[in-house]
């Protein structure tokens, strides 16, 4: 399968090996998102979606929010990735390590309007 580390290693193991590997970014993120924290918003963490896995998800309004470091500029493959899931129906949105880190607030404002407006 495409992506994965160890081309022995199923999706799901991956899946799993990813949440217990999270990055600086994705686990401060992950403390405002989990829980119902964010406006009483369930969001699932490294969860497959087709042959991708996705960083954080909100099924219900089909948001995607991908925490990216600088091997993601300017990628083909996350490109293809997002107009895949775009064709699912999916919103993706797309965060940099560093402003997670540095400014979470912004982070969290940007992923509270695309709810609001996805709920529409």
């Amino acid at each position: 399968m495409p992506g994965l580390a160890n081309p022995r290693m199923d999706q799901r193991e991956f899946t799993k090996s990813l949440r217990q590997n999270m990055t600086d970014a994705e686990c401060v993120l992950w403390r405002y998102l989990r829980a119902k924290r964010l406006n009483g918003v369930k969001f699932r963490r490294q969860q497959p979606i087709g042959r991708y896995i996705v960083d954080f998800i909100h099924f219900e309004s089909r948001l995607i929010v991908e925490v990216d470091g600088g091997q993601h500029n300017a990628s083909c493959k996350d490109e293809a990735r997002d107009a895949w899931l775009t064709a699912q129906g999916f919103k993706v949105l797309r965060f940099w390590n560093h402003d997670v880190l540095n400014n979470i607030g912004s982070v969290l404002r940007q992923i509270d309007v695309e709810l609001k407006k996805r709920a529409r």
